[in-house]
């Protein structure tokens, strides 16, 4: 290695796999902290390479963990983790593959959680203006637009 870099070439791989043990990463994630760690793009390629071989690096993984986790604590809509997962250039395969640990009775089980719960929440006394404030927070979330349009015209009903 030449003196234009602060850590060797070992010394990063092993920041590297400490950084990818403790959270699933994606490559992007993994190559900007060793943008961050001063690397060159030779060492970098060298080291993401390595951390692939060895099972530290797969976007497989992490999109399932991303999707799952986001579902499960965040509450997110599909549509806001594959926007999520596209910003990290995770490909439509490994997508697929996220989406798939997130079942549909999980999906509309936190779904209706989470509508009910914000529903509840709301102290808008204005009717038009409560709707389009929960669309608007559901929609952020990621669900998709049918799903939240049924709910709001149900939970209108019990209302009345």
């Amino acid at each position: 290695m030449h003196g234009t870099t602060s850590h060797t070439l070992v010394e990063a791989t092993r920041k590297a796999e400490h950084y990818c043990v403790y959270q699933d990463r994606c490559h992007q994630e993994v190559i900007a902290k060793l943008h961050s760690l001063r690397m060159i793009p030779e060492a970098i390629d060298l080291i993401i390479v390595h951390l692939i071989e060895h099972d530290f690096l797969n976007e497989t993984r992490f999109a399932c963990s991303f999707a799952r986790g986001k579902h499960r604590i965040k509450f997110w809509g599909k549509i806001r983790i594959v926007r999520e997962l596209k910003m990290r250039g995770i490909s439509e395969y490994n997508i697929k593959q996220g989406l798939k640990e997130i079942t549909d009775e999980m999906y509309y089980t936190n779904f209706d959680a989470l509508a009910e719960r914000h529903w509840e929440h709301m102290t808008e006394r204005v009717r038009l203006t409560k709707r389009k404030k929960f669309c608007d927070f559901m929609l952020r979330k990621g669900f998709e637009s049918a799903m939240v349009y049924e709910k709001v015209k149900e939970l209108e009903g019990l209302e009345k």
